[in-house]
């Protein structure tokens, strides 16, 4: 790949010297890694993951064998048959009781042998989802890192902006007490010293505007990273990435998440489409069933069982099925029409991406040479003033002008930074193995694995995934 080098080189030199911060401080991989461990966000979307693996298990228990069991104990009411029997003057009558009780148990197996591939392709359609919703979660985590990134650079530049305002805070109360004495000499006005104050007074204003920033930047970096900011580091160097929009693009059609997971979603759709269309063909099971009764009253004790095979289909089902065969089609050219749309939108981003990008170092560049700039004709007037070739308006103005500068350098320069990360997210590069950050890479292929083959409570891989619930601390 092609890289942004020489500009990205030299202004990633210019912003480590800019900024400044002890030994041991958080980095900004810290807050990357951060973010990943601690986000609620990716926790939610692992687990919406591992339902989509469950569904993989369902759709395949349907090639099983179903067995049930069932037991009753009945009782029966109920007299019948009257005789009358006369002789030697004696009358009798007889009847004879059918009441009873009886326990039966039973147990019923079933098994689909075919049904035209209908089950089978509802099976290949939950794994399509599966690797849509695994792919769903790494553009999850993008954004997560990327969050990072920003919230890490919003503090930095919040610190930066508070020390830029006090210092110029410094300066101006220095001015208006420099005014003050030259008005008590009458080499100034009560003018001057009046804008010296209303300058004073913007300062204080500003300087509390930027302090509110940067409480709301320590908020913001708590919700992404997890904790509250310490010392900062200066950022590292300026990752590589690729200057050639058209190779960029090329790039994020092969490795962008967002693709990846439309195109698991229109194979997994298709899949529907077939199985919903042989749902309307017939369909061959194998069917079993052995039972066993005792009747207490007369110690009676019957087995029995039968085992056959069933074939059926349905004939009329009030359209049902075919309007779910429809459905299906329209799902299916809706994904269709979303991969188109997904393409669209993710080469768009790799274009603003590197677009942005080298805007922002340009910017980043020409505001450092504004501050030299700007910074020699501060002293230059301020000395002039001194010798009364300038007024205190042009003392406060070249001084505004110098603060203004400043402040939209250090602005560019965490700009940098973000939009820097934002072109790797756009190629679906801001992963964190990618990046390699010190944390337990999430692997989404552990719980799959668990699951796919539908395993019981009472079997020892059931129990394994048990363990790895409670682990998680979700049971």
């Amino acid at each position: 790949m092609g890289s942004i080098s020489g500009r990205a080189l030299s202004l990633a030199l210019i912003i480590g010297v800019a900024f400044s911060a002890p030994a041991r401080a958080d980095t900004l991989a810290d807050a990357m890694a951060g973010a990943y461990t601690q986000s609620g966000l990716l926790d939610q979307n692992r687990a919406l993951l591992r339902a989509a693996d469950e569904d993989v298990a369902t759709a395949q228990a349907l090639l099983r064998p179903i067995v049930n069991w069932s037991s009753s104990i009945d009782h029966t009411y109920g007299r019948a048959g009257t005789s009358v029997t006369s002789g030697g003057g004696v009358t009798s009558f007889n009847r004879s009781s059918l009441s009873g009780t009886s326990a039966t148990m039973g147990i019923v197996a079933q098994m689909l042998l075919y049904d035209f591939g209908a089950s089978q392709s509802r099976i290949a359609s939950a794994k399509e989802v599966v690797l849509a919703t695994r792919s769903s979660l790494l553009s999850i985590e993008q954004q997560v890192l990327l969050r990072a990134v920003s919230a890490y650079m919003t503090v930095r530049q919040s610190y930066e902006f508070v020390a830029l305002r006090q210092n110029n805070l410094r300066l101006l109360t220095q001015e208006l007490r420099a005014a003050r004495d030259r008005f008590e000499v009458g080499e100034v006005t009560r003018t001057d010293v009046s804008l010296a104050e209303a300058q004073l007074a913007a300062a204080r204003s500003g300087l509390a505007a930027a302090q509110r920033d940067l409480a709301q930047a320590i908020e913001f970096y708590r919700n992404v990273v997890g904790r509250k900011p310490g010392q900062l580091a200066p950022p590292p160097s300026l990752p590589r990435t690729e200057s050639n929009v058209d190779t960029a693009k090329a790039i994020a059609m092969r490795r962008h998440p967002d693709m990846h997971a439309a195109q698991h979603q229109v194979a997994a759709n298709d899949l529907l489409v077939f199985s919903t269309d042989r749902a309307m063909y017939p369909t061959v099971t194998l069917n079993g069933s052995l039972s066993a009764t005792e009747n207490f009253d007369n110690d009676n004790f019957r087995r029995g069982g039968s085992v056959g095979i069933e074939v059926g289909g349905p004939i009329y089902q009030g359209g049902r099925l075919s309007s779910a065969n429809r459905a299906a089609i329209a799902r299916r050219d809706a994904a269709r029409g979303n991969l188109h749309v997904v393409q669209k939108d993710v080469a768009q981003g790799v274009g603003n991406a590197i677009a942005d990008l080298q805007a922002l170092i340009a910017q980043s560049q020409a505001s450092e040479r504004q501050v030299r700039a700007a910074n020699v004709a501060f002293n230059g007037v301020r000395e002039e003033a001194t010798l009364g070739a300038r007024t205190t308006l042009d003392v406060l103005d070249a001084e505004q002008t110098l603060l203004d500068a400043q402040a939209l350098r250090i602005q560019a320069q965490a700009q940098v930074y973000v939009a820097a990360y934002a072109v790797l997210a756009s190629m679906g590069l801001l992963t964190a193995e990618q990046l390699g950050l010190n944390v337990q890479i999430y692997d989404p292929e552990a719980y799959y694995n668990l699951v796919k083959n539908g395993p019981a409570k009472a079997t020892k891989q059931g129990r394994q995934l048990d363990r790895v619930l409670k682990a998680l601390g979700k049971e």
